[in-house]
């Protein structure tokens, strides 16, 4: 079984004392390429730089999460046009809004999300999307750029049925993550699986935050691996009444598509 993760945040301090052997132990779960989430200009970069030493295995992305806003200034766009050029950068993202903490004020979370459709259509690549307790005006601020939207995917989606039809209408491919396997607060996820058609599937872990709550033999420290995917493909799998490998088959394929990737 072969799988693609298609977010983790490799360059967070959390794995600075073993980076290079987080890669190493999920090439050898099976789980590879990875991509790595940029978060702001800095991580961007950082990403791109570190992703060169493993070409083929180690992927990017460029953006502003809407957290990051709050810190942009006028040479970040700039930063992240000059960033996204590099070889090996997939996407315009991790990018979008966040109502659930509010740590970037709205209206520039708003701005800088538009800013950002604009550059992924300006540079044809696809957008790596974040919505949390905002789905109202994020579908709006999708709804009105529209024209000058690139191929995009819903990064980690927990929202609802709702939510999840209005994605799909809009061409949204959707990331899973190892939030369906939280029975606290994925379980609707576990519902809604079927309805996500299999050509707009994506799988990844978000490393090192969402750890696989119902894994067995998780590390105490809590910290989530992208050779844990396995295990959410796994998951996946069994609720979609798939053979693991055939969902891996699907997802790679997906991924692969999605991100301009020769299979």
């Amino acid at each position: 079984m072969k799988l693609f993760d298609i977010g983790l945040n490799l360059m967070h301090p959390a794995f600075n004392m073993d980076r290079e052997q987080v890669v190493q132990a999920a090439e050898a779960a099976g789980v590879s390429p990875l991509i790595i989430t940029g978060t702001d200009a800095r991580s961007s970069f950082e990403a791109v730089k570190y992703a060169s030493r493993y070409p083929g295995k180690l992927y990017s992305t460029a953006g502003v999460h809407p957290h990051a806003v709050k810190d942009g200034t006028p040479r970040t766009l700039d930063e992240l046009r000059r960033i996204a050029g590099h070889a090996g950068v997939l996407a315009i993202g991790e990018c979008g809004l966040d109502y659930n903490r509010d740590f970037s004020p709205r209206d520039m979370q708003r701005e800088w999300f538009e800013k950002q459709i604009h550059l992924a259509g300006e540079l044809t690549m696809p957008l790596f999307l974040h919505e949390r307790d905002a789905f109202a005006d994020f579908s709006g601020v999708l709804k009105r750029n529209r024209k000058s939207i690139t191929p995009m995917v819903v990064h980690c989606f927990t929202g609802t049925e709702r939510e999840l039809e209005q994605y799909l209408d809009l061409g949204c491919y959707i990331g899973i993550t190892g939030w369906i396997c939280d029975e606290r607060r994925g379980a609707h996820l576990l519902d809604l699986l079927k309805q996500i058609p299999a050509d707009k599937l994506l799988i990844e872990t978000d490393a090192p935050f969402l750890m696989p709550r119902n894994m067995a033999g998780k590390p105490r420290n809590g910290r989530n691996e992208p050779k844990y995917l396995t295990h959410i493909a796994q998951v996946i799998a069994h609720h979609l009444d798939k053979d693991p490998t055939t969902l891996a088959q699907e997802t790679y394929t997906n991924t692969c598509r999605f991100f301009g990737i020769p299979a």
